[in-house]
Order: C-alpha cells, then sequence, then structure tokens
C-alpha cells in the first residue's frame, strides 16, 4: 500500500508559478513510477506528466511541455510539479499517482494509487 499526500496548490495569476509536491509513504519510493493528472469541472481526468523510478525518463502532455517540470527526489520519497507561466486553462484539481513498476504510463487506468488532489486556480 502507498500513501500520496499532495501540498503546494492555490491560487495564482496567470503568468505565475507554483510548485506542487507529493509526498509518499509505504512503499519503497525508488520502485514507483509516478505521474501528475488533472481534472476540470465537467472534465475527465488528464495526464500532466510522469517521470520513472530513476527520473531517467520524463512525460510531458503536449498542452504542458515547456512550462512544467516533473522532478524527483527519492532520499525524500518526494515527486513535484514545477508549474510556471500558468494559464487559466491549467485551472483544476491536481492529483499525484504511482504505479507499481518500470513502466511510464500516461493512462490514469495503469496507476494504481491516488493522493487526495490539491486545488489549483489561475486567475486571468
Amino acid at each position: 500500500q502507498v500513501q500520496l499526500v499532495e501540498s503546494g496548490g492555490g491560487l495564482v495569476q496567470a503568468g505565475g508559478s507554483l510548485r506542487l509536491s507529493c509526498a509518499a509513504s509505504g512503499r519503497t519510493f525508488s520502485s514507483l513510477t509516478m505521474g501528475w493528472f488533472r481534472q476540470a469541472p465537467g472534465k475527465e481526468r488528464e495526464f500532466v506528466a510522469a517521470i520513472s523510478w530513476s527520473a531517467g525518463a520524463t512525460y510531458y502532455a503536449d498542452s504542458v511541455k515547456g512550462r512544467f517540470t516533473i522532478s524527483r527526489d527519492n532520499a525524500k520519497n518526494t515527486v513535484y510539479l514545477q508549474m510556471n507561466s500558468l494559464k487559466p486553462e491549467d485551472t483544476a484539481v491536481y492529483y499525484c499517482a504511482a504505479r507499481v513498476g518500470s513502466l511510464t504510463t500516461t493512462s490514469y487506468l495503469t496507476y494504481d494509487y491516488w493522493g487526495q488532489g490539491t486545488q489549483v486556480t489561475v486567475s486571468s
């Protein structure tokens, strides 16, 4: 079992930045592939970014590429999402997710564990 706790969400103006953190516990963090997803009201949950267990590979949705950066610190059991140049369309609840195994995927269906989510609101 893995517990995930997100933090760092909030209200920011367009063009601003936020850094989300996700602390994991309950399983060897370095064995987990980690991802960030988001869900806006009335929309399906969508992939944002993912990072392999070794941090050797990262993947991004086209909508955030060049603005968001995913990283991890295996010594601190934490994954981060640095979000720059935020836009109103980035407004959503952001979820941290973990999957057991080395395959890095972008489908939320393949992730085994989820955090409770943190709200990000970008005002225009």
